[in-house]
């Protein structure tokens, strides 16, 4: 490690590498480590146990490309965006080169430089590749005729534009700097000229210079996102096959990538994956996977919860001598009174006392003897009459999960007042499939994303989730600034718009904002007061 400029580095001529540091790589570690107390590698001897490696994981499985061309890809490495599950569709990857070019194609530098439209109707033969010589079209073979790659177009400036490989290196630093400082022209006349001296179009010149241009957006070189491809397949063959292990994985990987705990959940429970909820009983700091193949979330979960202290639980011998009652608990792992009231708060000592507010009750009122006396009466309890306490209702439970864990196992909130919205006529997420496109819809979800990427001239990008799935919605610019209040403020918003279908990715462009929070509020209350 060194604290100088690169461009320092580079006049005294020392090499620079850059080592990047990435949470899925602990993410996958975790998914391997776990998969392997379950099933050892293929082809290895069964005895061999240990943590599957990267290099274990078969190549080229037909069902994770299924997966990833229906662009079902939450929580896999770099195609969990907007974007990346907008292209996914359109690309529809069939093998590990198809990942390299998806993962390089969704980047500022290529959209900037017209390179994902004209790559997509040649992948998809709506075009013809433009043949333009045999050197040129041998380096753009592999990409239907784009220069996708930071090499490619050091390569054509060699074959087609006559550069010696010393100026095409210099060519590609003058790109990653041209944003910053500018100083392409010199390099656009000499490929001008280089082209019109090998008999080039001047075409196809002028494109490769505002490709090139678009470039100084940050295109990718092909090794990097040869990578990024297999950290892209290792995730998505672990999603496809193992998806307790992958969900469990970027659990204990918070925080990192697009989603939060809660939307991984739900995606997870929509691939058919048990969650159960954190229990002192049965739960450590990290989520588990038990021997039913469900996931246990971990006491991580529980907001501010300390990781000493669910350490402590962990290290108890809880299977040959389980928790007797509260009391009981905190002696054994040294509890205090916060711990046992944020493990109540979220219903993570129902085992041991009942619903949330039983337990409340009990940890406010059951306590080792010894706290209280020393040693006098070490091993017995002192005790209150138990509280007979109502049972709390389904709503009052969720907005509790909500508060605590940011998150809930229950009914999502948006099915408690699914008939208000019926009533409305907003639709539900999974309804927008089959709408048909340019059909005037309402819908209505959870704001769980915004994005206003550099490259979308101002348009917002909303995700939306309900008990059915998620609703993309995009809002041009005008809409941003008319509503600038209900975009940036709803956390309950409903949209007027108009579906955009293409294949099967679905838009909802919004043409009005409604902001519902309120009605997250008022769970409970009777359907007249929502009207």
């Amino acid at each position: 490690m060194i604290q100088w400029d690169k461009d320092d580095l580079d006049a005294v001529g020392l090499m620079k590498v850059d080592v990047l540091a990435l949470g899925m790589l602990s993410a996958i570690r975790r998914m391997l480590s776990i998969l392997g107390k379950f099933s050892p590698p293929r082809g290895l001897p069964s005895g061999r146990g240990g943590p599957w490696k990267m290099a274990d994981i078969p190549a080229e499985d037909p069902a994770t490309y299924d997966m990833l061309c229906h662009a079902d890809s939450m929580g896999v490495f770099q195609v969990e965006s907007r974007a990346q599950m907008a292209m996914l569709p359109r690309l529809q990857p069939r093998c590990y080169y198809d990942l390299v070019v998806e993962v390089a194609l969704v980047r500022p530098g290529p959209i900037q430089g017209d390179m994902v439209h004209p790559y997509l109707k040649r992948r998809q033969k709506r075009e013809r590749i433009e043949k333009i010589s045999p050197a040129v079209d041998e380096v753009l073979k592999r990409t239907c005729g784009v220069p996708i790659f930071q090499e490619q177009v050091m390569q054509l400036a060699v074959v087609a534009a006559n550069f010696t490989p010393g100026e095409a290196d210099q060519l590609r630093r003058a790109m990653a700097a041209w944003k910053r400082k500018g100083g392409l022209e010199p390099f656009e006349q000499k490929l001008l000229a280089g082209m019109a001296a090998n008999g080039l179009p001047e075409s196809f010149a002028r494109r490769i210079i505002q490709q090139i241009q678009g470039f100084g957006e940050y295109g990718f070189p092909e090794s990097h996102a040869a990578s990024f491809a297999l950290l892209v397949y290792v995730s998505a063959w672990l999603k496809r096959h193992h998806p307790a292990i992958f969900l469990c994985g970027l659990l204990n990987s918070q925080p990192m990538g697009f989603y939060s705990p809660s939307m991984l959940i739900q995606d997870a429970r929509r691939h058919g994956v048990t969650v159960l909820p954190p229990d002192v009983t049965a739960s450590d700091w990290d989520s588990i996977i038990d021997d039913t193949g469900a996931v246990r979330l971990g006491l991580r979960e529980i907001s501010g919860f300390p990781q000493a202290v669910a350490e402590r639980i962990a290290t108890v011998d809880r299977e040959k001598c389980p928790f007797l009652n509260i009391a009981d608990l905190a002696a054994r792992a040294g509890l205090h009174r916060r711990d046992l009231d944020q493990l109540a708060a979220a219903d993570a000592l129902q085992s041991l006392a009942g619903h949330r507010r039983q337990a409340a009750w009990a940890a406010g009122v059951e306590k080792p003897a010894a706290a209280v006396q020393g040693d006098l009466f070490a091993g017995t309890t002192i005790r209150e009459p138990d509280a007979d306490l109502p049972v709390p209702s389904e709503a009052e439970n969720l907005i509790a999960d909500y508060r605590s864990l940011g998150l809930t196992l229950r009914r999502h909130p948006l099915a408690l007042l699914r008939q208000h919205l019926f009533e409305r006529r907003f639709v539900t997420a999974a309804s927008l499939k089959t709408a048909g496109h340019r059909a005037l819809v309402r819908a209505a979800g959870i704001v769980v994303g915004r994005q206003r990427p550099g490259t979308a001239t101002g348009i917002v990008f909303v995700t939306l989730e309900d008990e059915s799935g998620l609703v993309n919605v995009v809002v041009h610019p005008q809409l941003v600034e008319k509503q600038r209040r209900e975009l940036l403020g709803a956390t309950l918003l409903g949209i007027y718009g108009q579906l955009q279908i293409e294949g099967e990715v679905v838009h909802l462009v919004a043409k009005r904002l409604v902001d519902l929070s309120a009605w997250l509020g008022r769970l409970e209350t009777s359907s007249r007061d929502f009207h």
